[in-house]
């Protein structure tokens, strides 16, 4: 069960990100990578670490996984020893990456950056979420110096 609801995250995500990054970016796909991407992330994310944590759903620790715990490190080791764990924080990452590769489109949009400059920003973010997010924060902020400069 657990391969499969990795599975199909892992497939839906790159669906969202694909249509982030090449299809005309309309109030449409906005909002369908809103709602149907990171929206059914978040419920998906909340539905099942309720269960995991209820224990509705066996996470299927590994053998030697530490009792699971938000307080040492060791105790998130334990969360992340099972494929309950893993895949409900794979989900986490998938939701939140997305929705900051979304905020990156709408923002390079408003600002009037080509779709070249955006595709490589949006890229990274989608394989390592922080590192495209501040690929995103150094350009932008680097057109607003120019900006400022300009207007003066």
């Amino acid at each position: 069960m657990w391969d499969s609801l990795f599975g199909i995250a892992n497939v839906w995500a790159m669906v969202c990100w694909a249509a982030l990054i090449v299809l005309p970016r309309t109030k449409l796909l906005q909002s369908a990578v809103f709602y149907a991407g990171i929206g059914l992330f978040c419920l998906a994310y909340v539905v099942l670490l309720v269960l995991l944590l209820t224990g509705s759903l066996n996470g299927r620790a590994v053998e030697g996984a530490s009792d699971p715990s938000f307080q040492t490190i060791e105790g998130v080791r334990g969360i992340f020893m099972s494929d309950g764990g893993v895949t409900v924080g794979w989900i986490h990452y998938l939701a939140f990456d997305l929705f900051a590769g979304l905020w990156i489109a709408k923002d390079a949009d408003q600002k009037g950056f080509s779709r070249w400059l955006q595709a490589p920003v949006l890229l990274i973010t989608f394989v390592a979420g922080p590192a495209g997010l501040l690929a995103w924060l150094a350009i932008r902020e680097r057109r607003a110096r120019r900006n400022a400069r300009v207007k003066r």
